[in-house]
């Protein structure tokens, strides 16, 4: 189900607690979301729905490179992800639906590894780079209470 965003940067300032297989309605709904606003917005984080919990949506270019935003590209899900290793540092220049005003300056990592679960509750770990790599850090920002 399509949910509204959440603007109060006080509830996105407070960490997500960790997700478990109760939480799949909340990862539907998160994606349904997502795809919904896909013209203007790349990835979610649950906290921008209302839901502190450790679940990200996003685009997924990383097995291919298809235009941002084309019928073509993917959406992936993760429980819990955690970022164990980065590399890469660079400044760029990133919105957010959930928060007024234009682009602000952040820090990104070109590659990072990343620990998280499916929506089958399995635990994987994925090497990320480029855009993907830039929207997923966004997102567990999200999770860890990090505005931009």
């Amino acid at each position: 189900m399509v949910k509204e965003l959440m603007h109060d940067p006080i509830f996105l300032a407070g960490k997500s607690e960790v997700a478990t297989k109760e939480d799949l309605q909340v990862a539907q709904d998160l994606l349904d979301t997502l795809m919904a606003r896909k013209e203007s917005c790349v990835g979610m984080a649950a906290n921008m729905i209302g839901v502190r919990k450790r679940i990200i949506a996003f685009l997924d270019e990383s097995g291919r490179a298809p235009a941002r935003g084309s019928s073509a590209s993917v959406y992936a899900v993760m429980l819990n992800p955690e970022i164990i290793k980065k590399d890469g540092v660079y400044e760029t220049e990133e919105g957010c639906l959930s928060l007024l005003g234009g682009p602000r300056k952040c820090k990104r990592y070109k590659t990072i590894k990343v620990q998280y679960q499916t929506l089958d509750m399995k635990t994987r770990t994925k090497n990320f780079t480029g855009w993907t790599a830039q929207i997923i850090q966004h997102e567990v920002d999200h999770c860890n209470g990090i505005l931009i």
